[in-house]
């Protein structure tokens, strides 16, 4: 794939904790040491550690900066007998001792079933445990929190617990005899060094579990011969080597800071140089650095201990991607300002609005947003055709018989489309690189660039469909289910095979994230290319990772299928695979971007620099004959191509959403805490925007039981404007009280709320839940005169914006509740939350019109915040939109309402601004007049779906 459009990431490490060019979050001046700076030699004395280790700065969340204590790894600490020992050490080695006294003491089979379980439950500890205290603590700092309200690190005159506060002084300044002080340090670094004893147990427990698990499981095979087990042992020792180089590598680079995810509880002011085991895979901690488990798993010869170790490893995976992943993103990458003109936006947009232009013939007008990849659609032709092709594939490999002729027919076919895949393909391309010939055929008729570009897309989608279920088809005829998975390694065959198949996928999900669709489709044959490649994901590591690993799954169905005819397809498919890239690709990139690509990639320096000299002589006279052969070969196929016909069909598909409102119980309960309070005393009160002109039209929402006994009139407020809401309580009440907001349909019973509030309520006073930041309270417990009441009141005021509301047209009601449960002590007067229809039936709209009845409903769907909301109609809204789909659905729900048109949420952020959109909606309505206000008085009521997401 061409690398034209990979968003440019300039450190190379987007998805990589370490990096450490933080948001500044104070104006104090600090110097900024290298890591290089820092003696790496641990074995030297202290002395001389002192004159050569600068200070490294710690910044906490408010501002403060501090110096951040020299720290040292966990193992060292623990088992080197000359580093101070405080409780916590003895703690875990005392629980170590009991796992390896379990593992010799009880009998076997149960002491495999034991420390298999051990082993599930401490890396459960590890993923979820752990997991989910740095989620907590990355989302509302919440371990802080509980060192805060526990006073933890309070000197015993002000501290109630004293023990906990001198507990926490020896263990702590035990392990950092030298420039730590716990009562001068933040409490963020205190917490973060206490969050460190945590995380040493369940490490150490976790490995040693492991490992004692492999010991009990391992074994000899029956008649293995010597070769296998010296091969085995060979392998295994290897893995567990490299994995232990990771580790140590890794730690060389990113520290304790890292390691024990510092930059969850402070940021660290110094830049890191991420090389060695950095430069060879994504997330290489997580990555290649469970390689030791197969390596353990070879030397254990148990399925046990590979299946345990495959699915520690998923788990790992599974962490990544929902605790450190989102924390990186929003610690190191959060989104830029929102640009206030259009002008001003760069270069990431380029290459679309590129297209764009082509396929318009306006760069004005709004971008398509129908992806090839990622959506399939049935009323398009390319997925149609595909989607029939492919069943036709299918039925066919079902219903024929499984004979030598069929069996030699399906690899045939495979063949013959990986031919024309690789080769047919290879050819039109290469002439669209020298000739525009492709471009040339449809200029020919009078057609453009964009009807070219959009007919190749379809015409390589459909290639490639072809291409992959032919093969699929092939494997079926050519597999033989095993009559004895523990025969031989037919068990292991499969193993491996289905890893082999789930690296190519990961594969082309990170190339196809890297480039996207104009890269995907190798955009830059007919577009010329607005900036140089960057590399950036798995382009970082690998210059073109199907080279590398794109075949990686046709080899690993080769092996499950153990077919000498599925060997050859392999075969033939990775030379093919190697033989576009070299003839096609990288010819056409080195014509349009020259000196501008990059020589070597981040894998093949770290190899070549690890090298001896005399291998890399060896290796430079080796790539010199490999490139005069290359040459000779590429004139030689050049001149033998033969031209190949070019046929088109495409393939896609739409799928609905289907919600299904779930039977709710409700059970009444009269809380103990309910005595004493009378729910008279308590009062809800609803201030809103007021819909201009609302329609007096019944809502059609509301319930009999819902309704307010007395002469009032339903409000109606806007779409997305705040809702202001006041309440009145006894001066007694319970701190906890909270206020949530329902559809008034959502709840049958008025004394209990039967359904979750799904994050859509505020406390009534500051400080009283750990989980929320508070965000809302405008005030709260200010005192009330309480005429003809028992008792004084106080009243308090908060504001639901934003993610507290619900997004879709209906009736309302808030509810008051009592000490942090659901017993319900007040309810509000419902009101109607809509959406005026912009357009009456038999009226015109103008792009003016739009203009003017989006850009405020845009406005509140963006939650008015100056970094995302425009404040006019050409100003672009901000990168949040774009990252954060939750915007896009809430626009594009207001435009079905308003104009009766329906859109993708990925145009909001492909227009960009208030001015391309209305401009879409005025041409959609165009394009469907008559039938667009026909359908608006058809209508149904709006489903209120959002309230089961």
């Amino acid at each position: 794939m061409s690398t034209t459009t990979a968003i440019d990431d300039p450190a190379g490490l987007k998805t990589t904790r370490q990096r450490n060019n933080q948001p500044q979050q104070s104006e104090i001046p600090l110097p900024s040491p290298s890591i290089s700076d820092v003696d790496s030699d641990s074995n030297k004395g202290d002395d001389h550690r002192d004159a050569h280790v600068k200070k490294a700065y710690g910044r906490t969340p408010d501002g403060t900066v501090f110096v951040v204590p020299e720290t040292h790894d966990m193992v060292s600490q623990l088992l080197d007998p000359r580093e101070p020992k405080n409780l916590s050490d003895y703690i875990v080695l005392g629980v170590l001792a009991l796992h390896i006294w379990l593992a010799w003491a009880v009998p076997a089979p149960y002491n495999k079933y034991l420390l298999g379980f051990a082993f599930t439950f401490w890396r459960l500890a590890y993923n979820a445990g752990i997991g989910y205290l740095l989620t907590v603590q990355s989302k509302y700092t919440l371990l802080v929190t509980w060192a805060r309200r526990l006073r933890a690190f309070e000197q015993p005159a002000t501290n109630p617990r004293p023990w906990l506060y001198n507990l926490l002084k020896t263990e702590l300044e035990t392990k950092i005899p030298k420039d730590y002080k716990m009562d001068e340090a933040p409490i963020e670094y205190n917490t973060w060094l206490a969050f460190r004893r945590i995380v040493d147990l369940i490490l150490m427990c976790d490995f040693v579990s492991y490992c004692l698990f492999a010991i009990v499981c391992a074994h000899t095979p029956e008649d293995e011969g010597l070769g296998m087990l010296l091969g085995r042992w060979v392998g295994g020792i290897a893995l567990v080597g490299f994995n232990l180089w990771v580790k140590l590598d890794a730690h060389r680079v990113v520290k304790d800071y890292a390691w024990y995810w510092g930059d969850f509880f402070y940021l660290i002011e110094q830049e890191l140089t991420f090389d060695g085991v950095f430069e060879m895979a994504p997330h290489p901690m997580y990555s290649i650095g469970y390689a030791g488990y197969y390596g353990i798993s070879m030397m254990a010869a148990s399925y046990d201990v590979l299946f345990i170790s495959i699915a520690a490893h998923a788990l790992q995976f599974v962490f990544l991607a929902f605790v450190e992943n989102p924390h990186i993103e929003k610690t190191y990458n959060p989104p830029p300002p929102r640009l206030r003109a259009e002008s001003e936006i760069g270069s990431q947009t380029e290459a679309d609005a590129l297209v764009t232009k082509e396929l318009n013939g306006n760069s004005d007008i709004p971008q398509p947003v129908h992806n090839m990849i990622g959506s399939f659609d049935l009323f398009r032709v390319t997925d149609a055709s595909s989607l029939i092709i492919v069943a036709c594939f299918i039925a066919l490999t079902v219903v024929t018989p499984t004979t030598r002729t069929y069996q030699t027919l399906a690899v045939v076919n495979a063949i013959f489309w990986r031919l024309w895949y690789s080769v047919g393909l290879g050819y039109i391309l290469k002439k669209q690189s020298e000739k525009k010939m492709y471009t040339r055929h449809f200029l020919k008729f009078g057609e453009s660039t964009g009807e070219a570009w959009r007919q190749w897309k379809g015409l390589y989608h459909i290639s490639m469909i072809l291409c992959h279920v032919s093969f699929l088809t092939a494997c079926w005829k050519m597999y033989t289910y095993p009559e004895d998975w523990s025969y031989g390694s037919v068990l292991l065959k499969h193993v491996i095979g289905v890893s082999l198949i789930a690296l190519q996928l990961w594969t082309s999900s990170s190339i196809y994230e890297s480039l996207g669709e104009f890269g995907w489709f190798y955009g830059d044959f007919f577009f010329e290319s607005p900036r140089p490649p960057t590399y950036n994901s798995i382009y970082r590591f690998l210059n073109n990772p199907e080279r590398v690993l794109g075949a990686a799954g046709f080899w690993g169905l080769a092996l499950i299928t153990w077919s000498k005819a599925v060997f050859v397809m392999a075969l033939v498919s990775q030379l093919l695979m190697l033989g576009f890239i070299s003839f096609v690709e990288k010819p056409h990139m080195q014509k349009i971007y020259g000196q501008n690509l990059r020589k070597e990639a981040g894998l093949t320096k770290f190899v070549k620099k690890s090298l001896p000299a005399p291998v890399k002589r060896w290796q430079q006279g080796v790539d010199k004959v490999l490139d005069e052969t290359k040459h000779f070969a590429e004139d030689f196929i050049d001149a033998a191509l033969t031209r190949l016909s070019a046929g088109s069909s495409n393939f896609v598909k739409d799928t609905t959403a289907l919600f299904h409102k779930p039977l709710r119980l409700s059970i009444n309960r009269i809380d103990r805490d309910l005595a004493g309070y009378d729910p008279k005393h308590y009062k809800l009160s609803v201030e809103g925007e007021q819909l201009i002109a609302p329609d007096e039209k019944a809502t059609r929402k509301e319930s009999a039981d819902a309704r307010v006994p007395k002469d009032v009139k339903t409000k109606v407020f806007q779409y997305g404007a705040p809702i202001r809401v006041k309440w009145t309580a006894p001066a007694n009440h319970s701190k906890k009280d909270w206020v949530g907001l329902y559809l008034v349909t959502d709840n049958r019973n008025r004394d209990f709320t039967e359904v979750p509030s799904l994050g859509r309520w505020i406390p009534t006073c500051r400080g009283q839940y750990d989980t929320t930041t508070d965000e809302g309270i405008v005030s709260y417990d200010e005192k009330v005169e309480s005429e003809g009441v028992e008792g004084p009141l106080v009243q308090g005021e908060m504001v639901f914006e934003g993610d507290k509301l619900w997004w879709t047209q209906g009736v309302y009601e808030f509810r008051y509740h009592h000490h942090g449960k659901h017993n319900v002590m007040s309810i509000s007067e419902p009101f109607e939350v809509r959406i005026p229809l912009v357009v009456k039936e038999g009226t015109e709209l103008t792009i003016e019109e739009a203009e003017n009845a989006l850009l405020p409903i845009v406005r509140n769907c963006l939650d008015r915040d100056p970094e995302i909301a425009p404040e006019t109609v050409d100003e672009p809204w901000g990168a949040h939109v774009e990252r954060d789909g939750k915007y896009a659905e809430r626009v594009v729900y207001a435009i079905r309402e308003m104009f009766a048109i329906e859109f993708s949420p990925a145009v909001v952020p492909a227009d960009g601004n208030v001015k391309k959109l209305a401009w879409r909606v005025v041409n959609g309505r165009i394009a469907l007049a008559p039938y667009s206000m026909s359908l608006q008085s058809r209508r149904p009521p709006t489903p209120v779906a959002d309230s089961y997401k």
